[in-house]
C-alpha cells in the first residue's frame, strides 16, 4: 500500500514539473526565431507582453519597422501538437499548419523565449 501511494505521489510530480504551462502575466523580450533561417534569430528582439490569456507581440530590435510597433496580437493557446501559439480564434488550436512561413498563427515558444517569423 505504501508502495502505491508513493508512485502516485510520484507521478503526480512529474507530471507537474513536465507539463508546460503558460508564461505568468508580464512584460518579456524574446528572440526572433525566423523560420526560413533554420530558427536563427540573427539579432531581433521583441516585446511580449502576457495579460491572461492575451498576448502582444511589439518590435523591440533589429526588425525592420519603429520599436514598440505591434506585430501580432491575439489569445495565448496551446495548439493541438503542444506547441503556444498567438491565435485569432478559439479554432486556431486545431488548424493544421502554423507558425513559419505559413499562414496560420504564429508560435511563440514560451520556454526558450523565441517568437518565431518567416
Amino acid at each position: 500500500m505504501k508502495f502505491l501511494w508513493l508512485f502516485i505521489l510520484c507521478s503526480c510530480f512529474i507530471l507537474c514539473c513536465t507539463s508546460s504551462s503558460k508564461t505568468k502575466d508580464g512584460t518579456y523580450i524574446y528572440d526572433v526565431a525566423f523560420a526560413e533561417w533554420q530558427g536563427r534569430s540573427m539579432g531581433a528582439k521583441v516585446e511580449v507582453q502576457i495579460k491572461g490569456d492575451s498576448v502582444f507581440i511589439r518590435n523591440y530590435q533589429g526588425l525592420s519597422g519603429k520599436k514598440g510597433e505591434l506585430i501580432d496580437s491575439g489569445i495565448l493557446i496551446q495548439h493541438k501538437n503542444g506547441d503556444w501559439i498567438v491565435a485569432h480564434s478559439p479554432d486556431d488550436k486545431f488548424e493544421d499548419e502554423i507558425g513559419g512561413c505559413s499562414d496560420g498563427p504564429a508560435i511563440i515558444d514560451l520556454k526558450n523565449k523565441k517568437f518565431w517569423l518567416c
